[in-house]
């Protein structure tokens, strides 16, 4: 009997440990969290947000790199990656976000682009709701990391941040060390789009790819991107050619196919790489993987184990 009664108070008493546990975890939790966005506006909430809407894949990314699997509970049309968001609710396109859909999907931070039109009258419309919009315009990799930096903070992940910041600057740091010393940078034209043909410029994302892979931009423009003539490009006559495939660039026909590319050495020597628009020229996380393939590709001799 005795036995029994010391059991049940054994038992109250770690139930009233696990509750105040639960209770301080909590509490600590839900303490008031802030940043300033690349809109220069402050986004307040009064705890960690646990039910988030990113409005760009480039941000889905970043959230599920920070273990956030289960507070994303939206995602746009074009969003299929990571896999297990396409389980997500559809809540619209980038540029039209259906706001009755989010406003009944009850979201505590929606994250949208600058790229975007970060003024839509959607967004609006979400904010006078009491909707907490956070916008960024990452186009570098410290850019990157600063959003997912601030992301870490806003859902309480500041740790995961940490962590995966971590890993994605060591491996760019490994394919540093493996370029160090190259006598040159391979010449590369990259094709946002083959009609009208279109170049990645040096004023996005593509541009950092490029640089940390070892390669050297032919086109000059300070731009994301910019329209790029056959004849330039035949007389700049580059190493290499990357062609993406994606939502700008749909089944591109291939160079060799072309006409007149068959004058480009590129062509001749087969140094074409087609490459997938949503890892090269979606400022996420996978930015790293495109580093790692393009370096591999363009400087093999480096890469051999």
């Amino acid at each position: 009997m005795n036995r029994f009664h010391f059991s049940q108070r054994a038992f109250f008493a770690s139930s009233i440990i696990w509750f105040l546990l639960y209770f301080f975890v909590n509490w600590a939790s839900a303490e008031p969290v802030s940043i300033t966005d690349d809109m220069g506006q402050t986004v307040r909430l009064g705890q960690p947000a646990g039910r988030i809407i990113p409005l760009y894949g480039a941000f889905a990314e970043m959230l599920f790199a920070l273990e956030l699997d289960g507070e994303v509970i939206g995602r746009t049309e074009a969003d299929e990656f990571p896999p297990q968001i396409v389980s997500r609710p559809s809540v619209g396109t980038h540029m039209r976000p259906n706001v009755e859909m989010i406003l009944g999907l009850r979201p505590d931070l929606v994250v949208q682009s600058a790229s975007r039109h970060a003024d839509i009258p959607e967004l609006q419309r979400l904010r006078e709701a009491g909707i907490p919009v956070a916008v960024f315009a990452p186009r570098t990799f410290e850019e990157i990391f600063s959003v997912m930096t601030r992301l870490g903070k806003l859902t309480g992940r500041e740790e995961q941040a940490a962590r995966a910041l971590g890993g994605l600057r060591g491996r760019l740091a490994a394919v540093e060390a493996k370029l160090a010393g190259i006598r040159e940078r391979r010449r590369v034209f990259f094709e946002v789009r083959a009609d009208p043909l279109t170049a990645a410029g040096r004023g996005g994302v593509v541009q950092e790819i490029l640089t940390a892979a070892g390669a050297e931009n032919i086109c000059e423009s300070e731009k994301a991107m910019a329209p790029f003539s056959l004849e330039a490009l035949l007389v700049a006559d580059p190493h290499a050619c990357i062609v993406q495939e994606g939502p700008m660039n749909r089944h591109p026909l291939p160079p060799d196919k072309r006409s007149h590319f068959e004058q480009l050495r590129a062509v001749r020597e087969g140094r074409i790489l087609q490459v997938d628009e949503m890892v090269y020229s979606r400022p996420g996380p996978r930015c790293v993987d495109a580093v790692e393939e393009l370096a591999a590709w363009l400087h093999p001799e480096r890469f051999q184990n």
